[in-house]
């Protein structure tokens, strides 16, 4: 079973699996293709990534792929914690360049699915972070796009003192998303 919640972009939710728990731990679907299919969700992932990042405040972000392989992601932490942030870049939307945070953890259970057309970003909240998230197409370098973190003209609060940011080379000079390449 899994609880569904729409967010403030369309598109976006929070997906709460359920956990049944006894004297051993527990069990929990955290994803079921006929469950989200019944919901209206019918993805097919085709690829899992999982990264550890060892302290908090490592952010990672923000990241999209063009089309043909553009993504829809659906993101989770198994250990830790996050701030991840979704940003509509589709630029014929009526909430083009708005942003929405939610905190995912371990200890919430919760997931964020994420569809094509927004760029997605996270920071961990506390170290020894790791973050399991399944993705509609492969990882395509030729198609991968950045787009910063701190652009003002996004004004996301990453509730994190800029200082304690600990982040790539590669995200440290992505490009403002005024001269990024995005979806039309």
């Amino acid at each position: 079973m899994l609880d569904v919640r729409p967010l403030d972009l369309s598109g976006v939710y929070e997906i709460t699996p359920r956990r049944s728990t006894d004297g051993r731990g527990f069990f929990s679907e955290t994803y079921s293709a006929p469950a989200f299919a019944r919901m209206g969700i019918d993805l097919a992932f085709v690829q899992d990534n999982h990264s550890l990042s060892k302290a908090a405040g490592v952010l990672r972000g923000l990241h999209y792929q063009l089309p043909p392989l553009a993504q829809d992601k659906l993101v989770r932490v198994t250990r830790g914690a996050i701030l991840d942030v979704a940003v509509d870049i589709r630029k014929t939307s009526p909430t083009f360049g708005k942003w929405l945070a939610l905190e995912i953890s371990a200890e919430q259970w919760n997931q964020i699915l994420v569809p094509v057309g927004f760029a997605h970003g996270f920071v961990t909240l506390l170290p020894k972070t790791e973050v399991l998230y399944k993705v509609t197409q492969p990882y395509s370098h030729a198609h991968e796009r950045s787009i910063r973190f701190d652009d003002p003209a996004i004004g996301i609060d990453w509730r994190t003192a800029p200082g304690a940011i600990v982040l790539s080379d590669k995200d440290r000079v992505a490009p403002l998303l005024a001269d990024a390449q995005i979806f039309e």
